[in-house]
C-alpha cells in the first residue's frame, strides 16, 4: 500500500490560545501548511451562496450533495484540488488539518480528501462545534481517501483538524471512519502529525471503543486513551520527528502562556529550530496562515495569510470579510480545465505550472535575498514594514481607534497584495 514510507515526508503544526492564555480577549489561531516543495498554494475568496434544492457538488475527487446555502469563506489552498489546508469562514470559524496516519489502514480509493472535509465544514458551519459535526457526518457518509499530492505514486493519509471560532477550539482527531475529539476552553495546544487526544475525550465515534475492543487494541478494562490505543505500534521515522516538532510547538506556546498574540504565533511559524518552518526532504512551508477571533461579537475578525512559502522570508497580509470582499487576482493561479492532469484519467501523468502572480516575483525575490546581501536586506525591511502595517491596521481595529467602512475593511487583502507585488516588482 503506497500511502506512507519511512522517508515520506510529512508535516505540519496547528495551534491555537483561547484566553487567558491569550494577551487579548480573543482566540488567536495559526497554522504552517508543509507541503512538497515545488507545490504552489493560492488564496481564494469564495462568496457565500444559495444552491437548488438536489443540486450536486464536486469536490476534488468524488460528487456531494451540496447545501441549501454556503457562507463566504477564504481558503490558502495546494492550487490543484478543490478543498483547502486551512481557512476562515465569515461566522469567525478556523479550520486546519494535518496528516496522520494510525493502525486503521489508510485507503487508496477515492473519497473525500480531509482537505475537501475542511472546505465543506467552513462552507456549513458558524461555530467550531458545528464545524466538527459537519466533518463527522461527511465523513461517516462518504469515508475519506484519494492520493494527497499531484503525483501518479500515491500519497494518502488520514487526518486531524484544528477548529477553532471566537470562544474555543476542538481538536479531532479521525482513523478511517472513526474519530475522538477534545474540547479547549481555555489555554494554548497544537497538533502536529500524530494522534495528541489522549484520555480527556469530549466525544467520539459510537462505536470507537467497540472496534478497538474487537481488533485487540484495547482490553476492555484500562482506562480508553485514543492516542496510545489506535497510534502505530511502530512510527516512522517522520513520525517520531513530528513527536519532537509536538513538544517544541508546546514548549514556545508555554513559553508565552497569557502574552500570546498574533504576533507571537508568526514568531512561531517561523520558527526554525523546531522544524516547525521547515524545508527538508522535499517539503516545506509552503503558505501560512494567522487568525484572530475577537471574544465580542462586534468586532471584525482579522486572517492573516501568506499566499507564499516560508513565512520567514514572507509577508502575512490581513483579510477581513466585507461589504467589499473579493478575489485577489495576484494570488489566483491559472485553471486548466478537462485538460488539467486531476481531471485527466490516469490522474497526474503530466504538469502544468500553477505559479500564480504573487508567487513567481516571490520567487525572484527570494533568489535576491539569497544571492544579493545589500538588495535582499532592503526587501526583507520592505516585507517586514508592510507586515508590520497589516498588524497596527488591526490593533487600530480591535482597539476602537479607526474603524473604516465595509467596503475599505472587504479589500484590505487585495490592496496589500498589490503592495507585496510591487515590493518585488
Amino acid at each position: 500500500m503506497a500511502s506512507w514510507s519511512s522517508d515520506t515526508p510529512c508535516s505540519c503544526d496547528c495551534f491555537v490560545s483561547v484566553p487567558p492564555a491569550s494577551a487579548i480577549p480573543a482566540v488567536i489561531f495559526a497554522k504552517n501548511s508543509d507541503r512538497p516543495r515545488d507545490e504552489v498554494q493560492e488564496v481564494v475568496f469564495v462568496p457565500a451562496g444559495t444552491h437548488a434544492p438536489g443540486s450536486r457538488l464536486q469536490c476534488t475527487y468524488i460528487e456531494v450533495e451540496q447545501v441549501s446555502r454556503t457562507h463566504a469563506v477564504i481558503l490558502s489552498r495546494p492550487s490543484w484540488l478543490w478543498g483547502a489546508e486551512m481557512g476562515a469562514n465569515e461566522h469567525g470559524v478556523c479550520i486546519g488539518n494535518e496528516a496522520v496516519w494510525t493502525k486503521e489502514p489508510v485507503g487508496e480509493g477515492e473519497a473525500l480528501l480531509g482537505m475537501d472535509l475542511l472546505r465543506l465544514a467552513l462552507e456549513r458551519s458558524s461555530s467550531a462545534l458545528e464545524a466538527l459535526r459537519v466533518i463527522t457526518d461527511l465523513l461517516a457518509r462518504y469515508g475519506q481517501g484519494g492520493s494527497c499530492r499531484e503525483d501518479p505514486t500515491l500519497f494518502c493519509y488520514h487526518n486531524t483538524f484544528l477548529l477553532a471560532d471566537r470562544t474555543e477550539a476542538w481538536v479531532l482527531e479521525t482513523a478511517g471512519r472513526l474519530w475522538a475529539a477534545q474540547r479547549i476552553q481555555e489555554g494554548a495546544r497544537n497538533i502536529s502529525n500524530q494522534l495528541s487526544v489522549g484520555t480527556d475525550i469530549s466525544a467520539e465515534h459510537a462505536d470507537l471503543r467497540t472496534h478497538a475492543l474487537a481488533q485487540g487494541w484495547w482490553d476492555g478494562q484500562s482506562t480508553f486513551d485514543f492516542a496510545q490505543v489506535f497510534s502505530l505500534t511502530q512510527q516512522p521515522v517522520r513520525m517520531e520527528a513530528a513527536k519532537a516538532r509536538f513538544r517544541a510547538g508546546q514548549q514556545l506556546l508555554q513559553q508565552q502562556q497569557g502574552g500570546i498574540t498574533a504576533e507571537v504565533m508568526m514568531g512561531i511559524l517561523r520558527n526554525k529550530e523546531s522544524g516547525i518552518c521547515m524545508d527538508s526532504g522535499g517539503f516545506r512551508t509552503t503558505a501560512s496562515m494567522v487568525s484572530i477571533l475577537p471574544r465580542d461579537p462586534t468586532q471584525p475578525c482579522v486572517h492573516f495569510l501568506t499566499a507564499t512559502p516560508d513565512p520567514s522570508r514572507s509577508v502575512f497580509k490581513p483579510f477581513i470579510f466585507g461589504a467589499g470582499a473579493a478575489q485577489a487576482p495576484q494570488v489566483l493561479s491559472p485553471t486548466f480545465g478537462a485538460r488539467d492532469p486531476v481531471r485527466t484519467q490516469p490522474r497526474f501523468q503530466t504538469q502544468v505550472d500553477r505559479r500564480h502572480t504573487l508567487y513567481l516575483r516571490h520567487q525572484v525575490a527570494l533568489g535576491l535575498i539569497e544571492s544579493e546581501q545589500d538588495r535582499g536586506q532592503q526587501l526583507r525591511q520592505k516585507q517586514r514594514d508592510l507586515e508590520q502595517e497589516g498588524l497596527e491596521a488591526a490593533r487600530r481595529l480591535l482597539a476602537g481607534e479607526q474603524v473604516p467602512p465595509p467596503q475599505e475593511l472587504g479589500s484590505l487583502f487585495q490592496a496589500f497584495v498589490e503592495r507585496e507585488s510591487r515590493v518585488y516588482a
